[in-house]
């Protein structure tokens, strides 16, 4: 999955008549006035300018967070494909103005050639030092849990800089701790034997899995489930179906664009499987981004979990209004319940008719 990868950024070596050419024409490495320091997720601290303007965010995962806080016009250079995520040219079609890269393809001299004066990248990788080192503010962003993704949430606010980015940081704080608690509440005193093995499946071809140690496991445990992938760790792991077959899971949740289960596959093995006999395979919400991976709508993906596993419980959760009411508080975009409901489908937006006479 998208979300999921470390982005490696290739490194290419600067000519010194070339950086002294964009130097010259104003590149980053002269030109903003920074203002404040945002310590990142690697504990690095980074002089940013006051108002970023032209951001590269090249991790998949968090292109979703500045957008949320308020920084789509902002964003000049993503890795996100409206191929691959419709909901998200949808909700916020500024982001057509975007260049889309491939994260091997941005170096030094790409960025400062675009101008850019920010840029957010998943991990602590070597072409760090390369942006770095052109006087292009780099933040690392990468989390793998709730916790990190708060703390993400507050440090690209403190990036951005704006009233909006730090209102919304502290709204989204307060709700996704509140939804936490709420499920907790809900679940408090369920026994293990009550706590369904729920397989989370990131392909079917060929077959991945998350196990522990990852943001997946960690929604599975808050939403009342345990983790059927035992002996694995870490996001899309590969494993054999006669694994899957040894788990015999009681819940499997497809992951989005997993593909299609068909349980005549593998000479029946599938259908075989306790969860597809009691009809308890479902589909993961997908929207803006993958509710199931690592970005901001991962509050309504704990809410629908905990549904999906313990109705009883959370009989009174409505998955369709909360994903209404996050997107119009959140994203400030009026979803329709037609729209709504193809989210929590895991399907794409309905194709625009075509209007040619």
């Amino acid at each position: 999955m998208e979300g999921d990868s470390t982005v490696k950024i290739g490194r290419r070596r600067l000519g010194i008549g070339a950086l002294a050419c964009m130097i010259a024409a104003g590149g980053p490495i002269l030109s903003p006035a920074m203002a404040r320091e945002v310590t990142d997720m690697a504990g690095v601290a980074q002089s940013v300018p006051d108002h970023p303007a032209r951001i590269a965010d090249l991790w998949f995962a968090h292109n979703e967070l500045v957008l949320m806080l308020g920084g789509a016009r902002q964003i000049v250079m993503t890795v996100d494909r409206p191929q691959a995520r419709p909901w998200m040219y949808k909700v916020f079609p500024t982001l057509y103005q975007a260049q889309v890269v491939n994260g091997p393809q941005v170096n030094a001299e790409t960025l400062l050639r675009d101008r850019v004066d920010l840029v957010f990248m998943p991990d602590a990788s070597a072409a760090i030092a390369a942006f770095r080192g052109v006087g292009v503010p780099t933040l690392v962003s990468a989390f793998h849990d709730v916790d990190g993704l708060l703390r993400v949430m507050d440090m690209t606010a403190a990036a951005l800089g704006t009233e909006q980015a730090h209102v919304t940081a502290t709204r989204y704080r307060t709700m996704m701790l509140q939804t936490v608690n709420d499920a907790r509440d809900r679940l408090s005193g369920l026994s293990d034997a009550q706590r369904p093995r729920v397989l989370h499946i990131q392909s079917l071809h060929p077959l991945k899995v998350d196990g522990a140690d990852s943001i997946v496991d960690e929604w599975i445990t808050l939403a009342g489930g345990r983790n059927a992938a035992q002996g694995v760790s870490g996001n899309m792991k590969p494993v054999s179906v006669e694994q899957v077959a040894a788990w015999d899971p009681d819940v499997i949740i497809l992951g989005p664009d997993c593909g299609t289960l068909d349980p005549a596959a593998n000479g029946g093995v599938w259908q075989r499987l306790r969860a597809v006999r009691e009809g308890r395979v479902h589909n993961n919400p997908s929207g803006v981004f993958p509710w199931d991976r690592y970005g901001s709508e991962l509050p309504l993906q704990i809410s629908w979990a905990a549904r999906t596993l313990h109705p009883d419980r959370f009989a009174d959760v409505d998955p369709l209004t909360l994903t209404r009411e996050f997107y119009d508080t959140y994203f400030h975009y009026a979803l329709s319940a037609q729209d709504a409901a193809r989210i929590l489908a895991g399907q794409p937006p309905e194709p625009v008719a075509d209007r040619t006479p």
